[in-house]
């Protein structure tokens, strides 16, 4: 799925963009000041830039060469948008390094046109059967050249998702993660026997070894919804995330690697709840501010089922109750839970 960034002071004209392109099957990540989309760069690397070109602050032209400064980023697909007034800035921002612009006002088939063209230009497309995706979040599956990894066994899956989450280990740390009731030879043991196992589920290459630390082959890059949910949720916190975002996002967490027991584990899925108990407050909060009473009430509730003493969502979901008529209001205000009963 290849990942767009679209960056645009317009909220409407992002909010369109988004909805075209996620609906194509791209991965949109939306930014509306070129400033905030920069630093976005520094962790979500998309594989085709949108921006506008006249905006204020930055323009479209100065973000552009703000990203052609940069390394590891020069070579990376770039199309401007622009009204009729703006041509000429566009004959400049195609000497400045763009590959392609975007006339406004454009149609959806305008759109997906221009950036189905541009991928195709630069060897992506929209399903890559060699590209790698590990889901933690809910589930626990890799699926890789378009099918599910059939693992040799449980603990080779969470020794991937370990390596993966920890990029560089020695084998006493993956060991000591993965087996700490055994002592250090037997989980030594256990170490090489899984990762032969891992290499088997995938390939030889898998993993690679040097100075006797291991980490997943540099050529595999899966996509990985733990990041990307937690990528998403430092933007909610710098609030960059609108209603309807941040509903998706919270919708994207699980429980991290359901069935596996390790102490690891357990510290993956007490930061994450912890991360999800934050994206609620800003969504409950969004929702109030929106009039959306009701939707303010579930984030509330859903945040009080992580942290029963969190006296500001308590607070929260009095305040919505109230706002919607519902009699449970004086229980929320009585500090009593009655989770059995959904809100509907």
């Amino acid at each position: 799925m290849p990942r767009i960034l679209v960056v645009d002071d317009d909220a409407a004209i992002l909010k369109l963009i988004s909805v075209i392109l996620t609906r194509a099957g791209h991965e949109v990540r939306t930014s509306r000041h070129p400033v905030e989309a920069l630093d976005l760069l520094k962790v979500f690397t998309p594989e085709l830039v949108i921006s506008d070109v006249v905006m204020p602050y930055m323009t479209g032209l100065e973000f552009l060469e703000q990203v052609r400064a940069h390394a590891q980023l020069n070579a990376l697909p770039f199309v401007l948008l622009s009204s009729h007034a703006e041509r000429g800035d566009v004959r400049r921002g195609m000497n400045l390094g763009a590959d392609d612009y975007l006339p406004k006002p454009f149609t959806p088939q305008d759109l997906t046109t221009a950036v189905d063209a541009r991928l195709r230009r630069a060897g992506l497309s929209l399903q890559s059967e060699s590209a790698m995706e590990a889901k933690g979040l809910g589930t626990a599956q890799v699926v890789w050249q378009g099918a599910a990894v059939s693992w040799v066994s449980r603990k080779a899956l969470e020794l991937f998702f370990y390596l993966l989450e920890h990029k560089e280990v020695t084998s006493w740390e993956a060991a000591e993660a993965l087996w700490p009731e055994k002592d250090e030879a037997r989980a030594s043991s256990l170490f090489h026997t899984t990762l032969h196992r891992l290499r088997r589920s995938l390939s030889n290459e898998a993993v690679v070894s040097t100075n006797r630390r291991y980490a997943l082959a540099a050529d595999l890059s899966p996509t990985y919804d733990v990041s990307r949910f937690e990528l998403l949720a430092a933007q909610a916190e710098q609030g960059a995330l609108g209603l309807e975002e941040l509903r998706e996002l919270v919708g994207m967490y699980g429980n991290f690697l359901p069935g596996a027991d390790s102490p690891w584990v357990d510290d993956v899925r007490a930061r994450l709840e912890q991360k999800q108990f934050s994206v609620l407050g800003l969504a409950a909060k969004a929702a109030a501010a929106a009039g959306r009473a009701k939707d303010a009430a579930q984030f509330h509730q859903r945040a009080l089922a992580i942290d029963p003493m969190s006296e500001p969502d308590w607070q929260g979901l009095t305040q919505a109750l109230s706002t919607i008529g519902d009699p449970r209001s004086r229980l929320a205000a009585q500090r009593e839970a009655w989770w059995a009963v959904d809100l509907d």
